[in-house]
C-alpha cells in the first residue's frame, strides 16, 4: 500500500443509505471528496442523495455551511462494481456479522488492493468481520455517531489483523472531515457503547427496585449530575429496541458478565412495542396534548434557622448556599447535624438504615452532584423510621439552598453516586485492559454520550478511594459480581497513582 492511503479529494464510497450511510455520505461530501452511494434496495441511494443535498442546501441558506451545495459530487452507484474507482468504503449496513463479512469479501474482489475499507459498526468486532477477508489489514473501524453530520467524535478500531497505516489514514481522514479521533481496540463496546452501559443499568435497577420513578431519576441525573439528558428520556429517543440489543451485544460479548446485564423492565418495554419516541410511548409517553413527564420534587418545606457543621463536612458548599446558621460541632465525623438530632450524610454508598444503625440517630442521605455550587437539585434518602422533623428539616434546608429535593427510597448509592461510581469504574477497566488511552476515554465519553465530564477526570474529583468505597458498599449490599471493583481502580485508591 501506497504512503497516502487516501487522499485529500479521493473518491470515497458509502454503503448503506440509512440515517447513519446517508450522514456519513453528507461528511465526505461536504469536505470536498466525490462520494458514490450505494444501497441494496432499489431507490434507497437516490432518495439519501436527494436528501443530501436537500439538507445542505437548508444548512447554507441559514449560514451553518459555507459551500454550494450545486457542487457536491454526489452520486448513486446501482451496482456495487462501481464502486470500484473508491480510495475508501465506508459500510454503514445492518448489524449482522454474516451480512457485513459477505459484503467485505464481495468487495474485494471490486476494489483496488490500496483500497481501505472501513465499517461503522457499533457493536460488531472489525476483528470477526475481517476474518472473511484474504487481506484483513486493510479493515478497521470507523465508528460514526449519529447524527454523522453533527456529532463531532468517531472512534478508530483496529482489529486485531488491522494495519497501523490503515487505522492512520482513516484517523487522518476524519480529522480532515472535522471530527475529533479516538483510537479504540476491538473489545465489546469500544469505548462508548462499553462503559456508557450503567448509565442505563442504574436507572434501570432504580426503576425496578421503586426506589424512584423514571421523571424523577431523570431530573436528578441532569439538574444533580449535569448529564444533558436523563437516561429513560435517552432510550425513549433512541428506542428501547435498539438500546437493549447494544445491551444484549455487549453483554454476550463478555461471557454474560453481571455488569453488562440487560433489564427484565427494558424487556417488558420491548416486548409491549413501547419503544420510545418512534412509537408514540415508552418510559414517557409522546404526541400532540401529551403532557411532559412529571418529577416527583418534595412539597416545599421550612428551613430550619440553624445546623451544627461536624467538620469538616463533605456538604460544606451546600452548605454555604443556605440561609441557616451553621455552627462548629466537636464530633469531627463529617456529618450535619438537625435541631431534631438527626443528622445529615453525603453519600458514601450506604443506605440510610445501615448508617442510621450504626450511628444511633436517624440519618437522611444526600446524593452527590456534578458540582455542589451549580446543581439545581438532588437526591436524598431517609432512614426506616425516621422522624417526620428531620426529614423535613433536611429537605427544608437544601430548598433553601435553592434545590428541587427528591426523597426516593432508602437504596444504597442513591442515584448520582451509584451511577457516576460505575461509569469510573468501567473507564477505569477499559483503560487497564488497554481499550484506549486514559485521554481517549474521556474524550469519547465527553463527546459521544455529552456527558458534563470524563469519567475518569470525575473519578479522580472525586478521589479514587471515594469511588471505590461506593462500589465496595454496593457489593456488599447486593452481594453481585456487578458491582466488582477494576483491579486498577483498587490498586490506584491503595496507592498515590492516578486514573488519569
Amino acid at each position: 500500500m501506497p504512503d497516502e492511503l487516501i487522499e485529500a479529494s479521493a473518491p470515497i464510497a458509502v454503503i448503506g443509505a440509512g440515517t447513519m450511510g446517508a450522514g456519513i455520505a453528507q461528511v465526505a461530501a461536504v469536505a470536498g471528496h466525490p462520494v458514490l452511494v450505494y444501497d441494496a434496495v432499489p431507490g434507497a441511494a437516490e432518495r439519501a442523495v436527494g436528501g443530501i443535498r436537500e439538507r445542505v442546501a437548508a444548512l447554507v441558506a441559514k449560514g451553518r455551511l459555507d459551500v454550494d451545495p450545486a457542487r457536491l459530487r454526489l452520486d448513486v452507484a446501482r451496482a456495487l462494481d462501481e464502486l470500484a474507482p473508491a480510495q475508501c468504503v465506508v459500510e454503514a449496513v445492518v448489524e449482522d456479522l454474516a451480512v457485513k463479512q459477505a459484503l467485505f469479501a464481495d468487495l474485494e474482489n471490486v476494489v483496488t488492493p490500496g483500497c481501505v475499507l472501513a465499517t461503522n459498526t457499533s457493536s460488531l468486532s472489525p476483528t470477526a468481520i475481517a476474518a472473511a477477508l484474504s487481506h484483513p489489514g486493510r479493515l478497521v473501524g470507523m465508528h460514526f455517531f449519529n447524527p454523522a453530520p453533527v456529532m463531532r467524535l468517531v472512534e478508530v478500531v483496529s482489529g486485531l489483523a488491522t494495519r497501523p497505516e490503515v487505522a492512520a489514514a482513516v484517523s487522518e481522514l476524519a480529522r480532515a472531515w472535522g471530527k475529533q479521533v479516538v483510537r479504540a481496540a476491538a473489545t465489546p463496546g469500544f469505548i462508548v457503547n462499553r462503559i456508557a452501559r450503567p448509565y442505563y443499568a442504574e436507572a434501570l435497577r432504580l426503576a425496578e427496585e421503586q426506589a424512584a420513578g423514571p421523571a424523577t431519576i431523570d431530573a436528578v441525573l441532569t439538574q444533580a449530575g449535569g448529564f444533558r439528558m436523563g437516561p429513560f428520556a435517552l432510550m425513549d429517543l433512541v428506542g428501547q429496541d435498539v438500546n437493549e440489543a447494544v445491551t444484549r451485544t455487549v453483554w454476550a460479548a463478555f461471557g454474560y458478565d453481571p455488569r453488562f446485564a440487560p433489564s427484565l423492565l427494558q424487556r417488558a418495554l420491548v416486548e409491549a412495542g413501547w419503544l420510545g419516541r418512534k412509537s408514540g410511548r415508552g418510559w414517557y409517553r409522546y404526541g400532540e396534548g401529551e403532557p411532559p413527564p412529571r418529577p416527583d420534587a418534595a412539597p416545599s418545606r421550612p428551613a430550619p434557622s440553624w445546623v451544627v457543621e461536624h467538620g469538616p463536612s463533605p456538604l460544606r458548599a451546600l452548605l454555604g448556599r443556605c440561609p441557616a446558621e451553621v455552627r462548629a460541632g466537636a464530633d469531627g465525623d463529617g456529618t450535619v447535624e438537625l435541631p431534631s438530632g438527626g443528622r445529615l450524610v453525603r453519600c458514601d454508598g450506604r443506605p440510610a438504615t445501615a448508617l442510621a444503625t450504626e450511628r444511633g440517630v436517624p440519618v437522611v442521605v444526600v446524593d452527590r452532584t456534578l458540582d455542589d455550587a451549580t446543581a439545581t437539585g438532588i437526591a436524598v434518602a431517609a432512614c426506616d423510621g425516621c422522624p417526620a422533623p428531620a426529614l423535613d428539616e433536611a429537605v427544608g434546608l437544601l430548598q433553601a439552598a435553592g434545590l428541587a429535593v427528591y426523597v426516593i427510597d432508602d437504596v444504597p448509592g442513591l442515584v448520582v453516586t451509584r451511577t457516576v461510581a460505575m461509569l469510573v469504574n468501567g473507564a477505569a477497566d477499559a483503560r487497564h485492559k488497554e481499550v484506549a488511552s486514559a485521554a481517549d476515554i474521556d474524550t469519547a465519553m465527553r463527546l459521544g454520550t455529552n456527558y458534563p465530564l470524563g469519567p475518569l477526570a470525575w473519578g479522580q474529583s472525586w478521589g479514587p478511594a471515594t469511588v471505590l468505597a461506593v462500589l465496595d458498599a454496593l457489593h456488599a449490599w447486593y452481594g453481585e459480581d456487578r458491582y466488582r471493583a477494576s483491579a486498577l481502580l483498587r490498586r490506584i485508591a491503595a496507592g498515590a497513582g492516578s486514573l488519569l
